[in-house]
This record gives structure tokens, C-alpha cells and sequence, in this order.
């Protein structure tokens, strides 16, 4: 039976409450543990295993400028990434868009030290997407078939990892008394989205710096035009100046949050395949007296199993309407699958690109997201039921600062989930 995708849209969450907001102090960046044991994705059924605990990402206004600098280490979701090694960034064909071309946007980073390993006492994973839906389903398309050596993704997760003693930070823990500093400057950024690096350098005025052409004609129709005269005349600018930390202006990118993390409210729910108690509780919380029609709708409703799956998504996610992130270490942790259908196998699980050991679940990030980042709920607009990260179950270190993790995109049945 084919999912009846105006049902699935019509549960999705789309808007918040307002909450008052809370007068608690400011608390450090909270680091999040990683996974280290690999997990069978075809196991959905085992309801004898124990469920894993998970940590869920909310979403908070910084309460002072700041607090989301590199040297403190945050877990973050929009605005410029907080680059963990500031000086060798992903360039070239890794930071852009395997479809279009374009460079990616900065979706959140998440601080995930790993403890008993030397080479991971500082670990930060960062996420990156292109904003156009076209890219985004040609991704999910194209994640069926990845046998080639080099697909094409328009979603990019890099993991960094540092020992503790290193070039670019103290190996004394941060104080947070506004006196931690970076042990030295990161690498010229782009001046349009602050987020890669600056190669491309204006040819007029010698010092503004770009990561695409794209960003160079942008910034060049935006003022630069009428701003490069006066940036060759001033005798205080110099090229050889790097951006000062965290003050590259972010022109192209989402609002930015901290993310605070919190623990998933226990509850007896059943999995996904679980019985259909499930899909009649989340109705009946709606509807406390069905009549004959909305008892009809439910028994259609029960008899597919991607309803049933979305049925157990939401009752999930109402646990925390506001979660925007979901990670476990455990070594039972599963993800959290909207539909049944779309979900990979081992099979569709690739091995590390550069150790070549398996990879395991580590977390996933929910649509919520998109509400704090002011996407609109258009036909075109950016759109998915999650997007679930699989990185290195070692978590090698091959001498590459970022290394490419995978990620598996779950989309809406608006279209086939399959090619």
C-alpha cells in the first residue's frame, strides 16, 4: 500500500509555542559522547532489547556575544562554523554542492569528544547542506546507488579531531571568564558567507576574499563595488590581515542557536513496528470521540506501515516538540525513522573512505530544524523527514583535518523514496 503522503503532512510539526524565557545562568558548552560500536540497520524488530538512551539538541539564543567561539569548543546550528583546526579547511569540490555547484550552507556542528582515545580530546562534527530542495532529492535519489568511488551529495558531515595538545589551543580547559584565547588566527574566510575558505582574492582592491565566484559577484553588487576605491586608498588596510575571529559577516546563512542538550523523557511507546496502539493513541489524543468516518480513517491509517512508522515518529517527538537533534553513543542506538519505507540496509551503509572499517550510528538531525531556521513551508523549499549520520566507528585519524562522513536522507513520499 502506497503512504498517503497529505495524511503524513498534515501530522507534521510546523510551528511552536511561545515559552517564556528563563532567567537561568549561562552554562559552558557541553561536550556530547561519541559512539564507539556498530549497530545492524536491518534490526528494527528486537522489542526484547533494551531501548538506548538518548541525548536530544534544543535550540537557545546565545545570552551574550561570544559564547560560540572556536576555543570554547560549542555545539551550534547556523550562522559560520566554529572551525575546530581554523587553518586547514575542506576546499575545492568538498565544501560545494555535488549537483549544483554551489557552495553548501553551515547547518550545526556538535562538540563529541571521545575520552579514552589521545587522538579525539577535542571532536567536533560539522554538518553542511545545500539550500535547494532540486539538490536535496537528487541526493536521496542518488544515496541508492553509491557504488562509485565519488558521489555526488548536496549534505556533508566532516568529523575533526584534535589531541590535546595541539597548535591552535591550550591543553588547559577554558575558563569562561572572557580571558580564553585561541593559541593563534585561522585562515582567511570568505567576506560573503564566512564560512570557507578565502582563495579568491579581489582584483581590484587586493584584499577581500572569496571561497566562489559566486560570492565574489554577490559581494561585488552588494557594496563592494563602491567600497573597493576607498579599501585601496586607505593606508590602514592591509592584505596580510587575517578576519579577526568570529567576525566575518555571515550574509547567506541561518539564524544562529546554541545547542543545549537534554535527555529523552522515558515512556513505554512501541517501535516503529510495534503493535497499533501506536497510530490509534496519537489520533485519539485529537479526536477523544471518533465517530464513524474518523474510525474508518484510522483503520486506513493502521494498515500502513509507514503511517505506523510516523505515527511512533511523532509520538517521539512529542516527548520534546523542540528537539532538533538526536544522538546516542550506545551501542544498541538506532535512529529514530519517520517512514518505513527509505530506511538502509547494511548493505547501503559504505565503509570509512579512509580506514575502511565500518561506520556506525551517531545522530540525526530532525525537520524541526527548519522552523528555527525560518524555512518556509512552500513546495520548493527545503524539506526532509531526517537525515541520519553514520561516521567512523574508530574514529581514525588518517592525517586529513576533515574527514567526510555519510549521511542518509530520509525525504517526505512526495516522490518515489526509490530510483
Amino acid at each position: 500500500m502506497e503512504p498517503n503522503a497529505d495524511k503524513l503532512r498534515g501530522l507534521r510539526i510546523t510551528s511552536l509555542d511561545d515559552e517564556e524565557e528563563d532567567d537561568e545562568p549561562e552554562l559552558p558548552n557541553q561536550p556530547l559522547p561519541a559512539v564507539a560500536a556498530v549497530v545492524d540497520y536491518e534490526d528494527y524488530d528486537d522489542d526484547d532489547e533494551e531501548e538506548a538512551e538518548v541525548m536530544l539538541g534544543l535550540l537557545e539564543e546565545p545570552k551574550r556575544p561570544g559564547l560560540l567561539l572556536r576555543h570554547l569548543f560549542p555545539s551550534k546550528a547556523g550562522g559560520i562554523p566554529a572551525w575546530l583546526d581554523p587553518v586547514n579547511l575542506p576546499s575545492g569540490n568538498s565544501s560545494c554542492c555535488g549537483f549544483c555547484g554551489e557552495p553548501l550552507h553551515f547547518v550545526l556542528q556538535i562538540y563529541a569528544p571521545i575520552e579514552d582515545n589521545a587522538a579525539t580530546f577535542h571532536r567536533t562534527l560539522f554538518m553542511f547542506m545545500c539550500p535547494s530542495m532540486e539538490c536535496l532529492h537528487r541526493d536521496q535519489h542518488e544515496q541508492w546507488t553509491r557504488k562509485q568511488s565519488n558521489p555526488r551529495r548536496s549534505v556533508k558531515v566532516f568529523r575533526c579531531q584534535l589531541p590535546r595538545s595541539n597548535a591552535f589551543y591550550s591543553s588547559e580547559p577554558p575558563k569562561h571568564n572572557n580571558s580564553d584565547k585561541p593559541l593563534c588566527a585561522g585562515a582567511a574566510l570568505c567576506h560573503w558567507c564566512g564560512t570557507w575558505k578565502g582563495d579568491k582574492i579581489c582584483g581590484s582592491c587586493k584584499k577581500s576574499r572569496y571561497c566562489s565566484e559566486k560570492h565574489q559577484a554577490l559581494h561585488w553588487r552588494s557594496g563592494h563595488k563602491n567600497d573597493c576605491l576607498q579599501m585601496i586608498n586607505s593606508s590602514e588596510a592591509s592584505s596580510s590581515v587575517l578576519p579577526a575571529v568570529g567576525k566575518v559577516p555571515a550574509r547567506a546563512s541561518w539564524p544562529e542557536y546554541k545547542i543545549k542538550i537534554d535527555y529523552e523523557a522515558d515512556s513505554d511507546s512501541d517501535s516503529c513496528d510495534g503493535d497499533e496502539s501506536n497510530s490509534k493513541s496519537l489520533v485519539m489524543q485529537k479526536h477523544s470521540k471518533p465517530d464513524d468516518l474518523m474510525q474508518s480513517w484510522m483503520d486506513q491509517f493502521e494498515a500502513d506501515a509507514d503511517n505506523q512508522c510516523w505515527a511512533h515518529f511523532e509520538e517521539r517527538i512529542s516527548r520534546e516538540p523542540k528537539q532538533v537533534l538526536r544522538y546516542c553513543q550506545e551501542p544498541n542506538a538506532k535512529p529514530l525513522w519517520a517512514l518505513s519505507a527509505g530506511r538502509p540496509s547494511n548493505a547501503d551503509i559504505p565503509s570509512c573512505d579512509y580506514c575502511k572499517g565500518p561506520l556506525c550510528y551517531e545522530f540525526q538531525i530532525m525537520p524541526q530544524l527548519l522552523y528555527f531556521f525560518g524555512v518556509k513551508n512552500e513546495p520548493d523549499s527545503l524539506d526532509w523527514a531526517t537525515i541520519v549520520v553514520y561516521t567512523c566507528q574508530g574514529s581514525c585519524d588518517q592525517n586529513i583535518s576533515y574527514k567526510e562522513e555519510f549521511a542518509w536522507v530520509q525525504l517526505y513520499p512526495t516522490a518515489p523514496s526509490r530510483p
